[in-house]
């Protein structure tokens, strides 16, 4: 088969993300609903904040904006893993990030697939929250051992998926009516299933060790458990949920609210009961998939991490038990200590910007010595401007605290382990890259297109 043939990974990734929010909106109708809040919400902001609009629009993430979602699933085998590696790669879509969220008494460890190159994201920055269940973390060893050999019995992947998977693989793409089953195949995959592979018994005995140990197990795959639209007001889609009849989390996950956004901010809608039958006889009820909103702002610099974990933590001390009000009150209260103007952000290195030329403007031969003082002398001249690069992955503590939320943040009978990057990458089969060093490499690559040396 000619490349010339082949859909790009991009054009896949995007079949693929508009099915499985076609999928998760036909399964769980309050994520219609959130669409069209979020969707009204986005337009008010842009209206009201033109200046806000324009820079969208110059940096492309304004085709991007109404498309963008992430998602997560949790699996429960390395070779599951493995096999979702090879996947999203047919999609263009690579590990990026490791994260620990046992740390929270959730047992799970995890990585997002999403795409890594500029172009990639602008096209479709669809992103996977993918957790591999971590069974050693079972305290009870012989429902660690009942675990595992239920999860040995399930095939979580389509016949035609993995024959697509090696055709990718083998012949260096697919074309226009492979990527389109491909798709299909795939979605499968996420697909939920009202039938438990297990009897009630051995449900409630693992939703009792944990509720993820539970989801993970005894379903037939990793149904998809939520889909994020991106928003650009979450603290506007918060206060609007309830009048959309749904009923959000107590608290946005993150920072505060700024004039100039860091890193991610969350919430989310609260998980469904759902009606599920069990092998043999019984029914009974599972709680797993709800509804995620966020609101993204600029990549931080190792030194901007340290200061934000730093300060997150002072304030999640003092702000336990507030409800949102007070809780987004003490957080800002805390975060006036970290700068919330773009230049101390760039001056002081807590956040990673991308250079570009103004339009019609041209360098001086001085400053092709580069060096951080000229590049400072260009943009206050109007010739370089520099815009915050926005951060495409997650927070360690957001996520579990979205997790805990929604699966009940009850004490569960799993062990508290320690972060096991190699083992993550062992089952994964394949190293996880490194977010920040993405961030830096963009940031450098636009000095060095400008003939300026990398900061």
């Amino acid at each position: 088969m000619s490349s010339s043939s082949f859909v790009s990974s991009d054009d896949i990734r995007d079949r693929f993300s508009r099915a499985m929010s076609d999928m998760y909106r036909a399964e769980v109708p309050q994520y219609g609903t959130l669409l069209a809040l979020v969707e009204t919400v986005n337009h008010e902001t842009l209206v009201a904040r033109p200046a806000l609009a324009a820079r969208l629009t110059a940096r492309g993430e304004m085709a991007r904006l109404g498309v963008e979602r992430h998602g997560a699933i949790r699996v429960g085998t390395a070779q599951e893993l493995a096999t979702l590696r090879r996947l999203f790669a047919v999609m263009g879509m690579f590990p990026v990030g490791y994260y620990d969220l046992s740390e929270a008494g959730v047992p799970v460890h995890s990585t997002a697939f999403r795409p890594v190159e500029d172009a990639a994201l602008s096209r479709n920055p669809f992103r996977l929250f993918t957790s591999l269940l971590r069974l050693e973390l079972i305290e009870d060893e012989t429902l660690r051992a009942k675990a595992a050999a239920i999860l040995e019995r399930r095939d979580i992947f389509t016949p035609a998926v993995r024959e697509l998977i090696a055709t990718f693989e083998a012949e260096g793409g697919l074309d226009d009516a492979q990527a389109d089953r491909f798709v299909a195949e795939a979605i499968e995959t996420f697909r939920w299933h009202h039938d438990a592979t297990v009897d009630l018994a051995t449900y409630e005995e693992l939703h009792a060790a944990h509720r993820l140990i539970a989801d993970v197990v005894c379903f037939r795959g990793p149904h998809i458990n939520h889909l994020t639209p991106r928003t650009l007001d979450i603290d506007e889609v918060q206060r609007r949920m309830p009048e959309a009849g749904m009923s959000p989390k107590a608290v946005i996950e993150g920072p505060p609210r700024r004039d100039c956004p860091i890193l991610l901010r969350q919430t989310s809608f609260k998980a469904l009961e759902e009606t599920t039958r069990f092998s043999g006889a019984g029914e009974g009820t599972h709680s797993a998939r709800f509804g995620e909103i966020e609101q993204r702002g600029a990549a931080l610099t190792p030194s901007g991490r340290e200061r934000y974990d730093q300060l997150l933590n002072e304030a999640r001390r003092a702000a336990e038990g507030l409800d949102n009000a007070a809780h987004q009150a003490r957080l800002g209260e805390v975060f006036t200590a970290f700068p919330d103007d773009e230049t101390t952000l760039r001056r002081e290195g807590l956040a990673y910007f991308d250079y570009r030329l103004a339009d019609g403007a041209e360098l001086p031969p001085a400053s092709l010595a580069g060096g951080a003082v000229e590049l400072e002398a260009l943009i206050a001249e109007g010739r370089v401007i520099a815009e915050p690069i926005t951060y495409e992955d997650f927070l360690p503590v957001s996520a579990a605290g979205i997790f805990q939320s929604n699966l009940g943040g009850e004490e569960s009978s799993v062990g508290h382990g320690n972060a096991n990057r190699q083992a993550f990458e062992a089952a994964l089969g394949a190293p996880v890259t490194d977010e920040l060093a993405l961030y830096a490499e963009r940031q450098a690559a636009s000095l060095v297109a400008l003939g300026l040396e990398p900061r």
